[in-house]
């Protein structure tokens, strides 16, 4: 099985190098790619980069240049729900641009881009078995939708702003919508886990440099014991 894992900052990357023993590494898009062996399966572990046109580059081109049977996408995201509370982990059953406005372009809704899904759904069977291997953990989770653009988020401002259209978001960042279009278009499953780093709000800035270290390495350590026990 080949495994993609893509994290948008290198010092998220660094976990999975304490893990793993690189093998080689591939350019794809703008990232180097490193390649392992775990347990039988190719590993394919790159850096998204920061924002949404990055994130698409990337993983588009290494699914165009590899046959991938499972996408991780790790990272840190903010709170937009008063019980998302830093360091929860949320597990995304689905994607949306906060950013994509184009209701007067045709019949779409907020966060719609014109002639793809309102929503970008998650539900393969991948991410429903990597779903139970959490509960069987223990690993509490929230599970629900996580909205996409290419602002940081640091005002309440903001958030209220995202709210009004998306009520039910549980977490913002800037990356995910991006890769889940792309999954859906080459028809491969995406695993997506956000660890909350901060609140989304005055002290967004603050707490991110704080907390990115310690989720990233929550994240982490879940998906590597997860891909070295997988057959």
């Amino acid at each position: 099985m080949k495994i993609a894992i893509i994290v948008p900052m290198e010092i998220e990357a660094e976990y999975y190098r304490k893990n793993f023993h690189s093998e080689d590494k591939e350019m794809f898009g703008s990232t180097v790619f490193e390649h392992f062996s775990v347990n039988g399966n190719d590993i394919y572990l790159g850096l998204s980069g920061i924002g949404k046109v990055q994130a698409a580059m990337n993983l588009a081109s290494l699914l165009s240049n590899v046959d991938i049977d499972m996408i991780f996408m790790t990272g840190s995201a903010g709170s937009m729900n008063e019980d998302v509370h830093k360091e929860d982990l949320v597990f995304p059953s689905e994607f949306a641009y906060h950013d994509a406005h184009n209701t007067m372009a045709g019949d779409y809704v907020e966060g719609q881009i014109p002639q793809e899904p309102a929503r970008f759904k998650l539900d393969s069977p991948q991410r429903t078995a990597f779903g139970e291997y959490l509960k069987s953990r223990g690993i509490e989770y929230k599970e629900g939708l996580v909205v996409t653009g290419d602002s940081f988020i640091a005002s309440d401002a903001q958030k209220d702003a995202i709210r009004k259209n998306f009520s039910d978001a549980l977490g913002v960042e800037m990356e995910g919508a991006a890769f889940a279009q792309v999954a859906y278009h080459f028809n491969k499953p995406l695993i997506a886990m956000r660890a909350i780093s901060d609140n989304g709000d005055e002290d967004a800035n603050e707490d991110f440099d704080a907390f990115v270290k310690k989720v990233g390495a929550k994240a982490a350590k879940l998906i590597c014991d997860y891909v070295e026990n997988l057959n």
